[in-house]
């Protein structure tokens, strides 16, 4: 079992908040270099298929797969696995990881976490947020990317709401991206499926704080079928 007695200073440090908060901001950002920018999460073909072909469209499918998917299944995960990294329970991290891996509906899904959890951890392993046997301990896991991203978030002080704030945020972030280059839209509506979004974050955040190991749930049948059918799709920009 690992232990992260060196994450818990006995000493307040008054920057503390300042410093997790910055931290949590590096971890959400788009220009992270893990590779977030290449995924639409199945928008693409919900797009080729003009199901999500317009700003109302496509602002509707995000909020839907925001509440339906994420805030049900990832943003539940993170929720546990976070203080699961600072209590150093090792069966813990590898049953919520085994569960990730396990409910990826697709090939091209299960590349996605797979492929960000590796670049993450590669990313931690140059970077003083997480200790040396936590890191050996992700990198023997196969890591997804929520398991990662809890991993990075536990380090930070900061509360475990706003880790999964900020990771829904970064979450929406790089999906309106993904919607202003393939539906195409400009900016500026972007930036309104961005305010839609962040309203609703707060209460998707506050759905999986309560949810328990047995309420995860990954059941998003359209996002799979969409996920099959954009694997072997003419012509795309993502990779998901």
């Amino acid at each position: 079992m690992i232990t992260a007695t060196a994450l818990m200073p006995t000493e307040i440090n008054p920057n503390q908040h300042d410093l997790g908060l910055m931290q949590l901001m590096w971890l959400a950002s788009p220009g992270l270099p893990i590779g977030g920018f290449s995924y639409s999460e199945c928008l693409e073909a919900a797009v080729d298929r003009a199901w999500a072909a317009t700003e109302k469209e496509a602002s509707a499918w995000l909020l839907d797969q925001l509440n339906l998917s994420l805030a049900r299944s990832d943003l539940a995960v993170v929720a546990q696995a976070v203080p699961a990294w600072q209590a150093g329970d090792t069966a813990r991290i590898s049953s919520l990881n085994a569960w990730v891996l396990q409910t990826r509906e697709s090939s091209e899904l299960r590349a996605q976490t797979e492929q960000m959890g590796r670049s993450l951890l590669e990313w931690l392993r140059n970077h003083t947020t997480a200790l040396p046997a936590q890191i050996e301990t992700l990198a023997a896991l196969q890591p997804t990317y929520p398991l990662a991203f809890a991993l990075a978030a536990s380090a930070t002080q900061a509360s475990l709401r706003d880790c999964l704030l900020a990771y829904a945020f970064g979450w929406a972030e790089n999906m309106v991206q993904a919607a202003i280059k393939s539906v195409p839209l400009g900016q500026s509506a972007g930036q309104r499926i961005l305010s839609a979004l962040t309203a609703e974050i707060p209460a998707a955040v506050n759905h999986a704080l309560s949810l328990g190991h047995d309420d995860l749930q990954a059941f998003s049948p359209m996002l799979a079928i969409l996920s099959a059918q954009h694997e072997v799709q003419y012509s795309r920009l993502f990779r998901s």
